[in-house]
C-alpha cells in the first residue's frame, strides 16, 4: 500500500483522477483498499471483484492509454463517518476536431480505514442518449399524505 494518508474522500478522488489523466498503474492502485472485496466496473465491461483483479483491469487500460484529460461535472457527494458516495459525470476531452464521447456516469465509493479513505468500489456506465423529452405537467393538484 501507498505511504500516502487520503484525509477525505475528496483527496481520493482526486487522486484517482490524476492518476487517470497520467496512466500511473502505482498511483491509481495506491487510492484503492487493499481488500478482496473491492469491485469495478469500466464502461460496458463487467464487474471485476478483488485487488489483483482490479490492478490487472487498469494496467490493460493503461497499457494502451495516451494521457485522457477528463473533466468531472455534475457532482453528487453523500457522506457519513466511516463511507462516502460521489456520483460524477466524466467529460473526457479529445483533440480538436474529433468528436467527444458521451459523458460517462460514475459513482465512486470510499471507505474510511486506519490508513485515510480509500476507493473501494468504481462503477462507471457510458450516459444513454438524450433524454426524453418531459411530460406536461398535470392540471390537477397533488395528493399529499400525512
Amino acid at each position: 500500500m501507498s505511504g500516502r494518508i487520503f484525509a477525505t474522500p475528496q483527496d481520493a478522488e482526486s487522486a484517482f483522477y490524476e492518476a487517470l489523466e497520467r496512466a500511473d498503474l502505482d498511483a491509481m492502485m495506491a487510492v484503492w483498499a487493499e481488500e478482496d472485496e473491492i469491485v469495478c466496473v469500466h464502461p460496458t465491461g463487467p464487474r471485476i471483484a478483488g485487488l489483483a483483479a482490479v490492478r490487472a483491469s487498469w494496467e490493460r487500460i493503461f497499457a494502451g492509454a495516451r494521457g485522457a484529460r477528463v473533466q468531472i461535472t455534475h457532482r453528487v457527494e453523500m457522506a457519513g463517518m466511516m463511507v462516502a458516495v460521489h456520483s460524477v459525470l466524466e467529460n473526457f476531452q479529445v483533440p480538436r476536431g474529433e468528436r467527444p464521447p458521451a459523458p460517462i456516469i460514475v459513482t465512486n465509493v470510499y471507505l474510511r480505514g486506519a490508513s485515510g479513505w480509500r476507493m473501494i468500489a468504481h462503477h462507471a456506465s457510458p450516459a444513454p442518449g438524450p433524454a426524453e423529452p418531459r411530460a406536461e405537467p398535470r392540471a390537477e393538484a397533488p395528493k399529499i399524505l400525512h
